[in-house]
């Protein structure tokens, strides 16, 4: 465990978890299980299934995302 009993993940556990039955994102470090997002997100679940299990901090900056998706995000915190 981590700073403040959050769990460290491995790229290989992140990966696992790459479909829509279970999708996390790496961003800025952090580790996000979307799966429960995935048919609320705006801009569809596409983008969200193209980045499930890898490193989506560049495709989520490129977009701009707001304060209030930021602050949603991290909700979805798991690591």
């Amino acid at each position: 465990m981590s700073e403040e009993g959050i769990k460290t993940y491995s790229l290989e556990e992140i990966a696992e978890h790459s479909n829509k039955d279970s999708l996390w994102l790496l961003i800025e470090n952090g580790v996000y299980n979307v799966t429960k997002f995935l048919e609320e997100h705006p801009g569809g679940p596409e983008p969200l299934l193209e980045w499930a299990g890898k490193d989506a901090t560049d495709a989520f900056e490129d977009v701009g995302h707001s304060t209030d998706a930021r602050n949603i995000m991290k909700t979805y915190k798991v690591g």
